[in-house]
């Protein structure tokens, strides 16, 4: 497995691309139901958030691809589905929090914006069963998942007021991520080795190997071991379908794109994700999945110290809005800040 020279990943760090926006006119207007629409549950919001997805891809909007894995890279701590909502919803979206969160940071949400809707689990305890043996009583006692609400969060473009905390992150640089990266590397007992041999490639993955060429900026080290790691990461993850060689390089050079957009390189890749899709739904829905997946896997690893501020959808407060069956599940005017 190679991977040449097919990307610049020595810009500096940006938003969602503003071209992504045009791409998903009907996307802003969130996932469409009726009024009279019973609430969904999070595999049915996945499924119907994929066929837009696909149906905005045969209408010829490749670039949408790269909008979900823009909302990836800046939400890679977020389940799969709220990520496929964030996108839908507000594709230049980079920082999303809930209206409380957004206050406690001294900011406010404009005047007529409107909330992006996202899943929050339901957590409860279930009751003890009357008559029973003491595990079951206190297995009772444990919390569980009840189901998912609909709640609001707004992105920081959305508010005004306070400057916002710094995140921390790089711009155009690797800092200290590239050791970290090496370390995680090692941890894994992958064999990291450089080499003039494998010319022109940049890099290559077999076995428990990783052989890059030497000389390589920090920048394009990065988002190649990156990009050879997700190789040998990608062998041990079970796939339910088929994969070609082709889908497995893409996926491949998905996980480098969200991976490096997230610690704020703009790796510029030439990949055409479109690559990800044949015509095939479920095929498209796993390869997402798993490029989330791993991606989040070498984030969590390479930025141990830092933790979203912003407000995980797990964490939403119970007072935001929840599902309800007279209220659609996603309507097109989502709620509004009057």
């Amino acid at each position: 497995m190679e991977f040449t020279n097919n990307s610049n990943s020595n810009g500096t760090a940006g938003s969602v691309s503003n071209s992504t926006v045009s791409t998903t006119t009907a996307a802003s207007a969130s996932a469409s139901g009726s009024s009279n629409r019973k609430p969904q549950t999070a595999q049915q919001l996945i499924r119907e958030n994929v066929q837009y997805l696909i149906q905005q891809l045969e209408a010829g909007h490749n670039e949408v691809l790269t909008a979900f894995l823009n909302a990836m890279a800046h939400f890679h701590s977020y389940s799969f589905g709220n990520v496929l909502l964030i996108a839908r919803q507000k594709p230049d979206a980079t920082r999303v929090a809930g209206m409380r969160t957004w206050n406690d940071l001294g900011r406010r949400v404009k005047r007529g914006e409107k909330g992006i809707a996202i899943l929050a689990p339901m957590v409860g305890k279930g009751r003890a069963h009357q008559y029973g043996s003491e595990s079951e009583s206190t297995d009772a006692k444990l919390p569980r998942l009840l189901g998912f609400r609909r709640v609001f969060v707004w992105d920081a473009s959305q508010t005004e007021g306070a400057p916002l905390p710094d995140l921390g992150e790089t711009t155009g640089e690797v800092g200290m991520y590239l050791d970290r990266l090496r370390e995680f590397v090692d941890a894994q007992g992958i064999t990291l080795e450089l080499t003039e041999e494998i010319a022109p490639a940049l890099g290559m993955a077999f076995g428990t190997t990783i052989r890059l060429l030497p000389g390589l900026s920090k920048p394009e080290e990065f988002t190649t071991l990156v990009h050879e790691l997700a190789h040998i990461l990608l062998k041990h993850t079970d796939r339910r379908t088929a994969i070609t060689k082709t889908v497995r390089e893409t996926e491949a050079e998905a996980i480098a794109f969200v991976v490096a957009k997230a610690i704020g390189l703009n790796p510029n890749s030439s990949a055409s994700y479109i690559q990800l899709y044949h015509g095939d739904a479920k095929l498209l829905t796993e390869s997402l999945e798993v490029v989330q997946q791993t991606a989040n896997t070498i984030l969590t690893a390479i930025r141990r110290e830092h933790s979203d501020s912003d407000e995980s959808p797990e964490e939403a407060p119970p007072t935001e809005a929840v599902f309800s069956p007279s209220t659609p599940a996603f309507p097109e005017s989502a709620q509004a800040i009057a």
